[in-house]
């Protein structure tokens, strides 16, 4: 009889919690949001005064603290990883968005700050078109390394030199020489773990040809060696292209979300299955919808062999690169995961992001929680009346938002960011999203990231070539070398870097073995392992891991972690 009035009653039970030889607790909730002092007095006897109802009271009021604090500690302790990456719009600005008449914008501030927005929220709409949108030849596309194909063009059809040293402040150092005689002057390119620097010299400035070492200083000042060995390997022109373009890459990837009226969180968004009409219409200018069972060409991470990331993806080719796009709705939904940690482990890893807004709820700049997310391009479907025939004209509403580290990227939004043309659109947020990509590697967190991996791969660089050129001229140290050809070839390097801080790695690895260098034992783990996991660890995006890459996949520093 007590239970069923415990079911009956105001009190209705919400959580048990058992401490094994402890006993256990029972929560109890009322509709009237406090928590009796006792439960079974309430139901019981409800209104009768005892002596001793005072001295209850103030032990009930220490024990319902005590057990409220209790409570909140436990209830931390057995919080989901969804508690500590959720992101809500807090209440009053939620009901706020939800029962505001008028435009809203597309994009809102977090409350923590730390991202910036194009255009605008203080600028007020422009009524009549200010800067229209411009032509698609206009939209000039950003190089990620502008410098990285100079080797090829310059050195590769000449006779040149290449020489490594190793500065007591610079680090390793590759240097390479040409003499081009049609134009009477000297090239060279010092790379260093920074960056490459590139000069042209005039022979009328010496009188003699100048030494590497005097090179190497004309090009920096902060030079120190006194001696530079030379590269005698007959393949290092191409272990050398290899490092200077290994920046480069003509795929790319992007997540698309799916953010209906009235959705604010992270789960509401990643938890969509469905995709309307309007969602389809748009996906369909992005590109088309390809079968991924056995799809050739650039698959951005996703499984083309057993289904594991959905049948469906939207893919493009746009200006001589490839394009795959993570859509939301087509990767795999699993119920019972409020996270859709499949969906996220593809999104999440990310660097920049498209949102499709169906309705007026404006998307907040860190509702997605990742550590490579950087920038989100929002675009809404609106409706502009027509003078013509047509009530209405459909168009697309664009904001940008990216992380206040981001340098802004064009090309530049129409005032006022509305698109008409379907053609013009596409070619405007193609544009957009690769040249958000290449500006958000100028991020703090890239740019350190990017640091680490071209030390690692030029030491690896210049110990390679030394190696080489030692075998070539006879060391009998290494007399009994192996061939790394297989390791490292002309078309090593292109892709994300991480995939080529591995690849250094293996690298560094191999050369220590062959040279008599510490090897890997039971008890120790290599230093090849120590730093992957370094690389792999879970403070950059935790739980979020992904396929290899094969040669048509090249992992981006968003697919590895």
């Amino acid at each position: 009889m007590e239970e069923e009035k415990r079911g009956d009653g105001p009190f209705s039970r919400k959580r048990s919690f058992t401490f094994g030889d402890y006993g256990s607790f029972e929560r109890y909730t009322c509709d009237h949001g406090s928590r009796p002092e006792s439960v079974e007095d309430d139901v019981s006897s409800p209104g009768v005064d005892s002596p001793l109802s005072e001295n209850k009271s103030v032990i009930s009021t220490c024990s319902n603290q005590k057990e409220a604090e209790l409570f909140e500690i436990i209830e931390k302790l057995q919080g989901s990883r969804i508690d500590e990456q959720r992101c809500e719009f807090p209440l009053p600005l939620k009901s706020h968005v939800l029962g505001a008449d008028g435009q809203l914008p597309l994009i809102l501030p977090s409350q923590s700050g730390g991202y910036w927005i194009d255009p605008p929220l203080e600028k007020p709409p422009a009524s009549s078109p200010v800067s229209p949108p411009g032509e698609p030849e206009s939209f000039d596309i950003m190089e990620r390394d502008a410098d990285a194909k100079v080797y090829q063009q310059f050195f590769l059809s000449r006779h040149h030199l290449s020489f490594t040293a190793v500065d007591a402040a610079l680090g390793p150092l590759v240097l390479s020489v040409c003499l081009e005689e049609e134009e009477n002057r000297l090239r060279a390119v010092l790379r260093t773990k920074e960056c490459s620097l590139i000069g042209v010299f005039s022979l009328t400035l010496f009188s003699n040809l100048p030494s590497a070492v005097e090179l190497a200083r004309m090009l920096s000042s902060s030079v120190t060696v006194s001696k530079f060995e030379a590269v005698c390997y007959l393949k290092a022109p191409n272990l050398i292209r290899a490092f200077d373009e290994h920046r480069v890459s003509p795929n790319f990837k992007f997540g698309v979300l799916y953010q209906k009226d009235g959705q604010f969180t992270e789960e509401e968004i990643l938890g969509n299955d469905e995709e309307s009409d309007q969602f389809k219409d748009f996906l369909s200018i992005l590109g088309e919808t390809v079968e991924l069972q056995g799809f050739a060409g650039f698959r951005g991470g996703l499984d083309v062999c057993h289904g594991q990331t959905g049948s469906e993806a939207v893919y493009t080719s746009f200006h001589g690169r490839e394009i795959m796009f993570h859509v939301a709705t087509k990767l795999p939904f699993t119920d019972g995961d409020p996270q859709q940690l499949q969906r996220k482990r593809h999104i999440g890893n990310d660097i920049v992001a498209l949102v499709f807004q169906e309705g007026p709820t404006p998307f907040l700049c860190d509702v997605i929680k990742s550590h490579f997310l950087h920038c989100f391009l929002v675009v809404q479907r609106c409706r502009r009346e027509d003078s013509g025939e047509a009530a209405y004209q459909v168009c697309f509403t664009v904001s940008v938002t990216a992380r206040e580290d981001v340098p802004t990227f064009g090309p530049v939004l129409p005032d006022p960011p509305v698109f008409i043309d379907r053609h013009l659109l596409r070619e405007f947020l193609l544009t957009k999203l690769i040249n958000a990509e290449i500006s958000c590697y100028k991020a703090e967190r890239f740019s350190r990231l990017e640091l680490r991996t071209r030390t690692s791969l030029l030491e690896s660089l210049r110990s390679e070539l030394c190696t080489r050129s030692r075998f070539m001229t006879g060391d009998p140290s290494l007399s009994a070398l192996q061939t790394s050809d297989g390791i490292r070839g002309a078309s090593e390097g292109s892709g994300g870097f991480i995939e080529n801080f591995k690849r250094a790695i293996r690298v560094r690895s191999h050369s220590f073995e062959t040279l008599g260098g510490p090897r890997k034992t039971a008890g120790s783990p290599s230093p090849r392992s120590k730093m992957e996991k370094d690389v792999e660890s879970p403070s950059l995006n935790p739980g979020d891991t992904s396929g290899g890459a094969d040669g048509k996949d090249p992992v981006s520093p968003q697919e590895e972690t």
